[in-house]
């Protein structure tokens, strides 16, 4: 392994960094609608916020370790306003218990086809299912867990079980 290079952390992801990923993901938010208030109406169509890819799956099984941590925001869509398909952010995670990891934090945005107050996971195991965009063939290849709702932070998106 090189100079630097990082190995995967393997410390659990707890539930004070999955609150730590949604104060970090809120404010990426505000700073996105406040650099763009052309999007501004979808701050309040937030279908939830769900780490995913690696992290998730090292959330589930305690095994995969964690390079960095891929957190995306899903929308409820907003048919006359196209949301930026290709919207992405980086921050720093700060200090953490994780160790040998970069702190990275990229942060995504999707909007999905649905309704406000559809259930959040219903509509991403949906999309995650069908699969129509390289986004979520991608995502599906590995895990997604909710970190918004609040109430519902921790539950396991993907894989789909039973």
């Amino acid at each position: 392994m090189g100079a630097t290079e990082k190995r995967r952390a393997q410390e659990p992801i707890t539930a004070a960094d999955l609150g730590r990923l949604s104060d970090i993901a809120r404010t990426d938010r505000d700073e996105f609608f406040k650099r763009y208030p052309k999007y501004a109406r979808y701050r309040s169509r937030v279908a939830c916020v769900a780490l995913c890819q690696g992290a998730a799956l090292h959330f589930i099984d305690g095994r995969t370790g964690v390079n960095d941590l891929d957190v995306w925001t899903f929308y409820y869509e907003l048919p006359s306003i196209r949301f930026p398909y290709r919207r992405h952010a980086r921050k720093d995670f700060g200090s953490s218990h994780l160790t040998n990891w970069s702190r990275r934090v990229d942060l995504m945005a999707r909007t999905l086809p649905a309704p406000p107050g559809t259930d959040p996971a219903k509509i991403l195991r949906d999309y995650l299912t069908s699969r129509p965009t390289k986004s979520a063939f991608c995502l599906a290849k590995k895990a997604v867990v909710l970190i918004d709702p609040p109430k519902r932070r921790g539950e396991v998106v993907w894989p789909a079980r039973g």
